[in-house]
């Protein structure tokens, strides 16, 4: 699925560190991965449509910052595009279309055409990106799907907060029976695997690095947050919901 990632004009050049500070690209992807979570989840269910807005603003600063930035921000500039899809493909199905989980793929999936074409331009970080946050967000609900959780994702939309916290304890409750225990584990170990795949490919070469990087601080960040999101379903189930 990555393997356009090696195809780009820029092969022959090298690294350019992004003057952003931590550990560069792949943090910067992390803590893009978390801020839906914290921003976005609460502001479409109040304001879906402006919600919308922002994914476009976020997709304009981002092509701006690549075009005309010090060449140490162009990357985060095709960053940001990335996950200007990510945002515009999350605002419209938890906007209005929560209640029917099996349109989440496909309404998250909605730029893979662009994305697949833009591995090979200057825009690879933000289609690595991209791609890497609509993998794991295909494990997370091949995962519901096969434990039975996403069975009761429409009745969790449509609760009330005092109802939703005891459908999500009886969602924890299929989680934990070994079949679906033993299906959590198996998508984690696949999901790892994938984020070792992407990091041994960042270390082939110089021009490699950064895409591959993005994609694996993606991919692990994915699961951490599956993981807290599982967590706090088992023991603090009202701070919790479907992600």
């Amino acid at each position: 699925m990555f393997s356009g990632l090696i195809r780009n004009q820029a092969l022959a050049e090298p690294v350019q560190p992004i003057a952003l500070g931590m550990a560069g690209l792949p943090f910067w992807a992390s803590t893009l991965v978390v801020l839906p979570v914290f921003v976005q989840a609460p502001w479409v269910r109040e304001q879906p449509f402006t919600s919308c807005l922002f994914g476009l603003v976020l997709l304009s600063v981002g092509v701006i910052t690549n075009s005309i930035a010090p060449k140490q921000w162009k990357d985060f500039g095709a960053l940001l595009v990335g996950f200007s899809g990510s945002w515009l493909a999350g605002s419209l199905f938890w906007g209005w279309l929560a209640i029917h989980p099996l349109l989440h793929l496909p309404v998250e999936a909605f730029a893979l055409p662009l994305a697949i074409t833009g591995l090979g331009t200057r825009w690879r970080l933000g289609c690595a990106f991209y791609l890497a946050s609509l993998l794991g967000t295909a494990f997370t609900d091949l995962a519901m799907a096969l434990t039975g959780v996403m069975a009761l994702w429409p009745a969790v939309i449509g609760a009330s907060a005092s109802d939703a916290t005891g459908l999500l304890q009886d969602a924890a409750a299929y989680v934990l029976r070994p079949t679906s225990l033993l299906t959590v584990t198996a998508t984690g170990v696949i999901i790892v695997q994938f984020v070792q795949y992407c990091r041994s490919r960042s270390s082939l070469s110089a021009a490699n690095d950064k895409a591959w990087a993005v994609a694996a601080a993606v991919l692990l960040t994915t699961l951490l947050i599956d993981g807290l999101f599982l967590l706090l379903s088992l023991l603090a189930p009202e701070l919790s919901g479907l992600v």
